[in-house]
């Protein structure tokens, strides 16, 4: 009870507080972040080059579709009104008024009043209307008009205070705020006959449609020209307006009256069926208040806010349900039935009518799809499935998630894929009644029939299965067919019948099966037209709709012929639902969700896209004509304007220097960095889906870096000459010093030769005269020897002698033996000088040293030196010094002595030591 309580007052909140958001133009919202300028917008006009212009207070602003610009004049003063004469943009200000025009890609400003006194000191005037009538332009101002021919300026000063003159036909209607309309005639005024009512009225616009003028006023509603004065607009239009405040007021073509109002936004009149649409605030206007109206080429709507700019497709084949509350939530599925429409959300069902909506009861949560049987409406929702006829609503069960519900090719039955397997409607005047598929008790988002007997079924998550029935639909079979096929990737497949053909998509490969093989193969004709392609929706047997790359596209076949018609992504981005894109067709128009409402579109609708495209380089701010050069590290920003700005605005790609990719072009924009020196290239193309063609293309050519510019590689090869003719002057300076290095060390090697081989043959000279000197000591120390031996042997005479005189004691003979001996060993004096010279030469060096450090040695001293130094014993000294014995050990004493040696010293030690 509780909970049926609170969705009864959930049920009745929602019916009080919803309002209906009707089918609208689509409207694109500017706000002064966007444009960078002031609040209001004056005045707004389309030039021949299709950019839109606007005054907007301090600022003349330019939006060519991809950028906007703002300019000021010179006295920066507010600019209140403009208009487009050929090339040129005239602009009226404050005591200013002049024009426009455009060179090197930025506006420029010509005053025609500088120089020239036309207005007083005391004026306060500002331009406020320009228009031309008679062959001049007439500058309007609340106190006068200025007329120029294009030569001279006429002034025309009003006795009292005006609020616009207005042109119509070969009038001209001057609006006073208190005298009323005055009609004009050269210098001559006067009031119309019967048209006193409009006395202490502003009239904002004088309008002639259809053979009869529209006065516009500001808070008296409209009023229709006769011959004999004015009557009120019989329209009960007229009495919302006088409460609006009318601010302007254009009839636009296709029979529609357009009025801007102060306060409730703008109305769309419809003139043939006398229905209007109110576009506010409330649900897409950005401001309320409007203060001027333009048109483009294409016959939209640009209205100039007291706070922005708003753009209006009023002549777009695409309508749009806006729902800004919130409460309607995303909207699943939408139906149109005879009192207006009839909306699933995942709030709930939604019956929309006389311009007010409500929720279903009962009908609280997701709903997911409406289809049409007869003159019922299917509902699928989360609680079941629900009837809907003639505005009740009714249960037709309880089964939960009714995802889509379709038709058999080939019967009358009807299949619902819900969250718990399919239901089969087999009788559909009686729909209460159903079947359940067994052996399928999974979600299944998708079904299809085309043969009898056989279904085919799309899991909601992975796997596509056919299912093999009998007649009264039992089932028999169930084969996953991707499994069977070999198909690794088979999430979220897609069911699409097309000309009682059955196909599949499947990781954005189109499939069909092969009875024979049992297995599914690509399809050729779809996999040739339909590439990318990540969703598809029926709408009737010749049109579909695709999701190609994020793009929408509708498709009408012809045979094998597909025509491709862009939906531009403008109209639904970031607002898909993504795997739940569902149409509903009514007549000559069909219906698609999205996330906050749905988008109704012309079933014949045809976009035929602009292929005029005009490019704008601008490399460091500056515009750059085609094939320009480009300083290299340069950002090179390239504006692609195809001067549309509605539903036909064609869909841009860019390839770079002929690569195979195409790349999308974002808002109208290419920027391109870090580009190569050299040429480069860069070709436009439309794509409507299936081809691309190219429609211009941009070529320019980027400079060398500046260290490689023809001055930088001058400065190179000056440089580089320079290093080289410093290094071969160098090089032949180092060669120069080498060989004087080589000639000063060949003629030092040469002495140094030479004094080698000098110092070598005196080595040589000094080891001959060695090996001579030692020659010489070996033969003197030889004949010192046999000195030696012979003074040995005479004493070994003597003592034989002597041996002989002790032993003999016959005289004669002892004289004979002693003579005999004396003989045999008698000692040559010659041969005893050559043994002390020899002897002395032996030991000179010795001699030397010791007579220099012993100066009182005695010559027999030095002898028994040299003698004890050849390491003799006594008893071999004494016979050769001719002493005895002891007489060699007594001067041997006496030698110690003079030599000053202890008694510990031993002396033949002493000497060698010398």
């Amino acid at each position: 009870m509780k909970s049926i309580f609170f969705k009864s007052v959930f049920f009745f909140f929602i019916v009080l507080q919803l309002q209906a958001q009707e089918l609208l133009p689509f409207v694109e919202n500017y706000s002064k972040s966007d444009y960078q300028g002031d609040n209001q917008i004056w005045n707004v006009v389309q030039g021949n080059d299709n950019a839109m212009y606007f005054a907007n207070n301090h600022y003349l602003l330019r939006y060519d579709g991809v950028k906007w610009e703002k300019y000021t004049l010179p006295n920066k003063t507010i600019i209140r009104s403009i208009l487009i004469e050929g090339d040129k943009i005239y602009s009226g200000s404050y005591k200013e008024f002049g024009y426009w025009y455009r060179k090197d890609g930025t506006m420029h400003y010509v005053s025609i009043t500088k120089n020239l006194r036309l207005f007083d000191e005391k004026d306060n005037e500002e331009i406020w209307k320009i228009f031309r009538y008679n062959g001049s332009l007439y500058f309007q101002s609340f106190n006068d008009v200025f007329i120029y021919n294009g030569k001279t300026i006429k002034k025309i000063k009003f006795p009292f205070l005006i609020s616009y003159c207005f042109a119509v036909d070969k009038n001209l209607y001057v609006a006073s705020v208190q005298k009323g309309i005055f009609k004009m005639n050269g210098k001559h005024i006067a009031n119309p006959k019967g048209w006193d009512i409009l006395k202490n009225t502003v009239v904002h616009a004088i309008e002639k449609y259809k053979n009869q003028t529209y006065i516009f006023t500001q808070k008296k509603g409209v009023f229709i020209a006769e011959k004999n004065g004015l009557k009120a607009w019989n329209n009960p239009l007229n009495e919302i307006l006088k409460s609006a405040t009318i601010n302007v007021a254009k009839f636009i073509k296709g029979n529609k009256l357009i009025i801007g109002t102060g306060n409730r936004g703008i109305v769309i009149l419809d003139l043939t069926t006398n229905l209007y649409k109110n576009i506010e605030r409330q649900n897409v206007l950005m401001n309320n208040s409007i203060l001027s109206i333009g048109l483009d080429r294409e016959n939209d709507l640009w209205l100039g806010l007291d706070n922005g700019i708003a753009h209006v497709e009023v002549n777009s084949p695409i309508s749009i349900f806006y729902d800004n509350s919130g409460i309607l939530g995303s909207v699943y599925s939408v139906a149109t039935t005879s009192k207006g429409y009839l909306i699933a959300s995942n709030h709930g069902v939604f019956e929309y009518g006389s311009g007010k909506f409500s929720m279903m009861p009962n009908t609280q949560g997701q709903g997911w799809n409406i289809a049409k049987i007869n003159d019922r409406f299917i509902i699928g929702h989360n609680d079941g499935t629900f009837s809907y006829q003639n505005g009740s609503l009714s249960r037709l069960n309880n089964v939960s998630g009714g995802w889509n519900l379709s038709k058999s090719s080939i019967n009358n039955t009807y299949f619902q894929s819900t969250y718990s397997g399919i239901l089969v409607y087999d009788n559909p005047s009686d729909l209460s009644q159903y079947k359940l598929i067994k052996g399928l008790a999974k979600p299944i988002k998708y079904v299809a029939q085309n043969r009898r007997n056989e279904i085919w079924a799309a899991d909601n998550y992975r796997g596509l299965y056919r299912v093999l029935l009998d007649d009264e639909y039992k089932t028999k079979k169930i084969e996953n067919v991707t499994q069977q096929s070999n198909i690794k990737n088979d999430f979220g497949i897609k069911i699409f019948e097309f000309r009682k053909e059955i196909l599949f998509l499947i990781d954005n490969t189109w499939y069909t099966y092969n009875s024979i093989s049992n297995k599914l193969e690509e399809n050729e004709l779809f996999n040739t037209n339909f590439k990318n392609v990540s969703d598809v929706v029926a709408i009737d047997e010749d049109h579909f709709m695709v999701l190609q790359n994020g793009i929408l596209y509708h498709i009408y076949a012809q045979g094998n012929k597909f025509i491709w018609n862009i939906i531009q992504e403008k109209y639904y981005k970031g607002k898909l639902i993504n795997e739940n894109l569902r149409i509903f067709k009514n007549q000559n128009h069909y219906l698609f969700n999205l996330d906050d409402g749905f988008i109704s579109l012309q079933l014949e609708y045809e976009n035929k896209q602009n292929a005029k495209i005009k490019i704008e380089a601008f490399s460091d701010n500056t515009l750059v004509a085609n094939n320009p050069k480009i300083k290299f590290n340069t950002e090179l920003r390239i504006n692609v304007i195809s001067g549309i700005y509605g539903a036909s605005r064609p869909n841009l790609f860019y390839k770079l220097n002929s690569n195979k990719e195409f790349l999308p072009i974002s808002d109208g924009l290419i920027v391109l960095n870090n580009l190569s020196s050299g040429f480069h290239s860069v070709e436009i193309y439309k794509h409507d889906g299936a081809t691309y063609d190219q429609v211009s293309d941009f070529k320019f050519k980027v400079a060398e870096p500046w260290y490689f510019s023809f001055w930088m590689v001058s400065l190179y090869i000056l440089i580089i000459a320079s290093v080289l003719f410093l290094y071969y002057k160098w090089n032949k300076l180092r060669y120069i010093q080498k060989l004087k290095l080589q000639a000063e060390e060949l003629k030092h090697q040469r002495e140094i030769l030479e004094m080698e081989l000098k110092t070598e043959n005196e080595l040589n000279l000094q080891e001959y005269e060695k090996h001579i000197l030692e020659l010489e000591l070996q033969t003197k120390s030889s004949e010192v020897a046999g000195k030696s031996l012979s003074i040995a042997k005479q004493s070994e005479m003597i003592e034989n002698i002597q041996n002989i005189l002790d032993s003999e004691k016959d005289f004669n003979k002892l004289k004979s033996e002693i003579k005999k001996a004396i003989k045999i060993n008698e000692v040559n004096k010659h041969e005893w000088e050559i043994f002390e010279t020899n002897l002395n030469q032996i030991h000179n060096e010795f001699i030397i040293t010791l007579t220099k450090k012993f100066p009182n040695l005695t010559p027999k001293d030095v002898k028994l030196c040299v003698y004890l130094k050849m390491n003799l014993s006594s008893k071999e000294i004494a016979p050769m010094m001719n002493i005895s014995f002891r007489g060699v050990e007594l001067h041997r004493y006496r030698l110690r002595k003079k030599l000053n040696l202890t008694q510990d010293e031993n002396l033949s030690k002493f000497l060698l030591t010398l």
